[in-house]
């Protein structure tokens, strides 16, 4: 059995920070769950730490250059003493002069499986194995060589083992993961940012070691950092962004879901960084100040770390909370009858928990609350939730006149911002607008009349929504009045304002307050129906509000998670902030609607593994690495057979945004029969100057000729400033004869119309005309599929619609990735639905351009 007797001879804990370990002591998780971490460690030689939990520690070896997602490329690992458990939670700096002195932060961490018997494949020298964690995901394998090697730390006798991955759907020939990932996955922060920290504060340790050698043995008697109470504790990082739910129509069923009352109150994460409590609002404002009766019961918790996450809320006579109630109490400065429900535990008094599943991390949530039930006093309060039954939760809450529920996936781990693992369910509507104006009260009644509300179109554009004359009370009139009246400004800050008698009387303001309205429903002019005003939104500014939207609770969407994927963080859009995970979510919200579209046919893809806006490549042949999810196809070409990729299913399309590919292409034919096309596709092409009205009407040309002969077609936009118009078709004609069928229907369209039109790739030509590009139905030609994302600015995406949506007031490029749920969530039915069902029968001879 491994021990930590070397590990302790070479440091002194008397100057170093680094913890001394317990005997095998661990935190909470699931029964066969394994740890692993990889510290980036700048010491004599910059290298990295790989680490396994076994037998009560981790087990680790010295990486110089760091891991590599290339299977062929295999990086010397040399074996060094086991450390403890507790070093894998380890991020800071050792001092000079002292074994491995320098800067240490936690690069990657997660859980890890062997294949087999870990045991028997150390002792053989080779250790195959399954890692799970936000950087390195996937089988991997460490192979011990002969000879001796230096460990990076001066010992010249480690024994070096080379560390690989396996060739899997987590591999990548374009190794970018270090360049990409400089940072702490803890803490976000830099080698120079964790030492400048660490170094202001010190002397804040030096009485920290006193009593912690009493009991071990005469020659382990080191002393050790030490928590106030005696105890080794990890500092927990200093920010935390909230998980935050998905508004969703209705409540999910089955047992792997657990669902939680919704409250009415302000979102608060509570930081306990040695003792001391800092309460912060979900954009990180430091609230501490305003609940000091919430800081002193979290105090009672009596514990050195830990982060909590839960709601501040005001309960009312009978139970519920009430969120005008919470802000007079803040705002009269009396928080004593305020109450916190704390729903989850993302870190520990023992270390982070972030990876581990939702239940083990409120078990111990309960457990640390329960401890200090008498000390905390009802003042903090557990979240509890019912496993399963969520829309029979759902109607109960509703019921009992409660807002709403949220529902959690009962395995998942703590995903910082907006995901699909939190789901929340609203009882009525409620939404947060921006307040743009206010009337002249009138009668008896003082402070204003109404207030003048907007929030944020598709677009970003502020834009009005209606007038709030109900909800207040005498206090909150006065209140808001004062507040509004130095924000008066001229000119209405919204587009569409209220015009004539509807404007009498308005003072317009700057946007600066956010009410919280509740309301009936949305006119088909955007206007609120019924509005009642709930109270003022002091914990989130007015440029983030915009109106949420409930998309389809799994009708449509498919699990991703038996499809992890590496570097889900990465940011692939960078003006829009996209992430891989974003997009993985993307694609598995419409994954139903796209694959009848995609599915056996070859692919073609444009790959941008470091995002948008960095060096892409357009793909037509996969790479020697086989890629989990996607199958390959031989198709005979001028210089003999070349494999093209086909998928089968919504892994496939999980496997291409691991490729990082940012657009799908497909052939017109599938993959059983790609000598016949079933799919024919006109890509009316604008010039710049080209107004889009003329391409519209270029798209119903088409269409006409199609009807004449009794065939029904489909039109989609591309992303761009064109569109595609779609004939499905039988799979009777030979690529010759498909292009020649469709270059005379785009020649007969430009002969008629030749100011507008034209059938040919000359730019000259093209040249303030629309080009009715027919060259799709070539062999071996593409054309993007319905729903891709487009490597394009704004992360447009390729989206069909029906004929009568065609207008210049919907661009073809309207639709990205931020606006694209509220459409799917509004279409009662998909209009590509029909298309892959028809094998309409094309004769050229009988139909007539």
């Amino acid at each position: 059995m491994p021990t930590l007797a070397k590990y302790r001879q070479m440091r002194d804990f008397a100057k170093t920070r680094e913890p001394r370990g317990g005997e095998g002591k661990r935190l909470p998780r699931a029964k066969a769950a394994l740890s692993f971490v990889v510290q980036k460690h700048d010491a004599r030689n910059l290298h990295f730490d790989f680490r396994l939990e076994l037998d009560g520690v981790l087990l680790s070896w010295a990486v110089p250059k760091g891991p590599s997602l290339d299977p062929s490329v295999k990086r010397l690992a040399m074996q060094v003493e086991p450390h403890p458990l507790e070093y894998g939670g380890f991020e800071g700096t050792i001092p000079p002069g002292e074994y491995g002195g320098g800067t240490v932060m936690v690069w990657d961490r997660g859980t890890w499986e062997p294949e087999g018997d870990p045991h028997a494949a150390l002792a053989k020298g080779r250790l195959s194995f399954s890692l799970k964690g936000e950087r390195l995901k996937g089988s991997w394998h460490l192979v011990r060589t002969r000879g001796k090697a230096d460990d990076g730390h001066g010992n010249k006798d480690s024994k070096p083992w080379l560390l690989f991955k396996s060739r899997d759907a987590e591999a990548s020939e374009e190794d970018t993961l270090l360049k990409d990932n400089p940072n702490s996955v803890v803490s976000g922060r830099s080698f120079d940012q964790i030492a400048a920290e660490l170094g202001e504060h010190e002397h804040e340790h030096e009485h920290e070691h006193e009593h912690e050698h009493e009991h071990a043995p005469d020659s382990e008697k080191r002393p050790k950092k030490r928590s106030r109470r005696g105890k080794a504790v990890a500092e927990p990082p200093p920010t935390l962004a909230p998980e935050l739910a998905t508004l969703v129509d209705a409540a999910p069923e089955g047992d792997d879901w657990v669902h939680e009352i919704k409250f009415d109150g302000y979102r608060i994460v509570a930081r306990i960084a040695k003792g001391v409590v800092t309460l912060l609002t979900r954009n990180g404002k430091d609230w501490t100040a305003r609940m000091p009766s919430l800081r002193s019961a979290l105090e009672g918790l009596g514990v050195e770390s830990a982060i909590l996450d839960g709601e501040l809320v005001a309960l009312n006579d009978k139970g519920l909370s009430d969120f005008q109630t919470l802000q007079n109490s803040l705002k009269e400065g009396e928080d004593d009858a305020l109450v916190y429900y704390a729903f989850d535990l993302p870190f520990g008094p023992e270390g982070d928990l972030r990876e581990r599943p939702l239940v083990e991390r409120k078990s111990v949530l309960r457990e640390l609350l329960e401890k200090s039930a008498t000390t905390l006093d009802g003042k903090v309060r557990f979240s509890a939730h019912v496993v399963g039954s969520g829309p029979e939760f759902f109607a109960n809450a509703g019921r009992l006149g409660l807002e709403g529920t949220i529902a959690k996936r009962a395995s998942s781990t703590y995903r910082s911002g907006r995901g699909r693992d939190w789901l929340k369910i609203k009882c009525g509507q409620r939404q947060e607008f921006a307040v743009v104006g206010y009337t002249r009260p009138g009668g008896s009644r003082t402070g204003f009349g109404a207030l003048l509300v907007g929030t944020r179109s598709d677009g970003g554009e502020l834009v009005y929504a209606g007038k709030v004359g109900t909800g207040f009370s005498q206090a909150s009139l006065d209140d808001l009045r004062a507040r509004l009246e130095p924000l008066a400004v001229d000119e209405p800050p919204v587009a569409h304002p209220p015009r004539g008698a509807e404007a009498r009387g308005v003072q317009w303001v700057e946007p600066r307050l956010v009410a919280e309205v509740a309301f009936t429903e949305m006119t088909q002019e955007g206007l609120l129906r019924h509005p009642s005003f709930q109270g003022l939104r002091e914990d989130k500014p007015a440029q983030e509000v915009n109106m949420e939207t409930a998309v389809s609770i799994d009708s449509r969407a498919v699990s991703t998670r038996k499809f992890p994927i590496t570097n889900p963080t990465k940011v692939l859009f960078p003006a829009q902030g996209i992430t891989k995970q974003e997009l993985l979510e993307y694609y598995a919200l419409v994954a139903k609607r796209m694959l009848p579209h995609v599915k056996n046919r070859p692919l073609t893809l444009v790959r941008c593994p470091n995002g948008y806006g960095k060096p892409c490549f357009f793909q037509k042949h996969p790479g020697a690495a086989a890629v989990q999810g996607l199958r390959e196809i031989p198709i005979r070409e001028k210089e003999g057979k070349s494999a093209y990729s086909a998928l089968d299913d919504a892994q496939g399309l999980f496997a291409l945004v691991q490729l990082g590919a940012l657009e799908i292409h497909t052939w017109g034919s599938r993959a059983d029969d790609f000598e016949h096309p079933d799919l024919l596709v006109f890509d009316l092409d604008p010039d710049p100057s080209v107004d889009y009205t003329a391409v519209i009407a270029g798209a119903h040309a088409v269409r006409e000729v199609f009807e004449h002969a009794g065939l029904e077609t489909f039109v989609k936009t591309t992303g761009g400033k064109g569109l595609h118009v779609c004939v499905p078709i039988r799979p009777d004609l030979s690529w010759d004869e498909a292009k020649d069928f469709t270059s005379r229907v785009a020649h007969a369209i430009a002969e008629r119309s030749p100011g507008l039109y034209v059938a040919t790739q000359s730019k000259a030509k093209r040249k303030g005309k629309t080009f009715i590009d027919y060259l799709r139905n070539g062999r071996g030609a593409t054309f993007v599929a319905p729903y891709s994302t487009r490597a394009r600015e704004g992360a447009p995406i390729a989206v069909p619609l029906e004929w009568d949506e065609l207008s210049p007031k919907l661009p073809p490029d309207h639709f990205n990735l931020r606006n694209i749920k509220k459409r799917l969530s509004l279409l009662k039915k998909d209009p590509f639905e029909r298309m892959s069902h028809l094998a309409q029968r094309l004769v050229p001879e009988r139909t007539k351009p």
